[in-house]
């Protein structure tokens, strides 16, 4: 057994320096890993710290590895790599028996954050069923039993059903029109945004995350005029190219190129959703697989 001192360190601080050391840059890295900088930026010193020594150079136009820091990552590249190998054999294991899986996708995120995620549940099952929907219609489907399980976005009502938290989190951003004077910023606040139309949703739509932002608008002192949310996204983002108002999305929604709309981080809030997996306490035993499978696949998504 070994007794050093880096024994314990935690593999996640690894993964977070390897996306640092890919973008150069520590903002477009949190925004990568779905977090703020200031704690990505705590864990890349505290890994410096842990290893004694300097990992980045730091300057105005972001960061630069140093010698040091080009060490270390090709030290942990095959730690890395051998980790995804073999969380990927001990899902299969896990997954012994279980002949078949019918999960739902929520729409709520943009769909290349489950590539991974499918590309995974393939190897894990004989037959896959995707459903892809919004996260109410989805536990609708599960509480129905047309669903083993679902990934929805919390926060949601969910009663009677067994709700297990996912490590994905995304704040939500705004997407605006190019042509309005508020996309010229590199970050807003809710108040920039006070005189500017929201497409937003009726309440009877999700109950629970209507008045989960309902709240924070009202705590940030944002009370704008609303205008009833297209339900496709895509005739959505064709009315805010228009400029006939802003949305707030998932931040996942940014890899998404539209002609005449442009995506902006929030600064001073904290609107997020938080994916969760949700079944019928019927189907628990028989899926304890399943919600490691998921966040495994949703960290190597990052």
């Amino acid at each position: 057994m070994t007794t050093s001192p880096l024994h314990s360190l935690d593999i996640r601080l690894l993964r977070y320096f390897a996306v640092v050391a890919q973008e150069n840059n520590m903002s477009r890295a949190a925004q990568r890993l779905f977090m703020s900088q200031p704690p990505l930026s705590r864990h890349i010193r505290q890994l410096e710290d842990r290893l004694g020594v300097t990992l980045f150079v730091r300057h105005t136009k972001g960061l630069t590895l140093t010698d040091e820091g080009l060490r270390v990552l090709e030290i942990i590249r095959p730690l890395l790599a051998l980790q995804d190998k073999t969380y990927a054999a001990l899902s299969t294991l896990a997954q012994t028996g279980t002949q078949s899986l019918r999960i739902g996708l929520t729409t709520a995120f943009e769909q290349g954050v489950f590539s991974s995620l499918e590309s995974r549940l393939v190897t894990c099952v004989e037959v896959l069923n995707i459903v892809r929907h919004g996260s109410p219609e989805l536990v609708r489907q599960v509480r129905r039993g047309k669903l083993d399980a679902a990934i929805v976005a919390l926060p949601l009502e969910t009663s009677g059903l067994t709700v297990i938290p996912l490590v994905w989190q995304e704040p939500l951003i705004a997407a605006l029109p190019a042509h309005w004077s508020e996309a010229e910023a590199d970050s807003l606040t809710l108040t920039t945004l006070s005189e500017r139309p929201l497409f937003w949703f009726k309440r009877e739509r999700n109950p629970a995350f209507f008045d989960y932002t309902r709240v924070i608008f009202r705590r940030a002192g944002y009370s704008p005029a609303c205008i009833e949310e297209p339900l496709e996204h895509d005739v959505l983002l064709a009315r805010i190219a228009r400029g006939d108002g802003v949305s707030l999305f998932p931040a996942s929604f940014s890899a998404i190129q539209r002609q005449g709309v442009v995506f902006r981080p929030l600064y001073g809030t904290e609107l997020c959703i938080t994916a969760g997996l949700v079944l019928s306490p019927e189907q628990e035993s028989r899926l304890q697989w399943l919600p490691s499978v998921l966040s495994e696949s949703l960290l190597s998504a990052r």
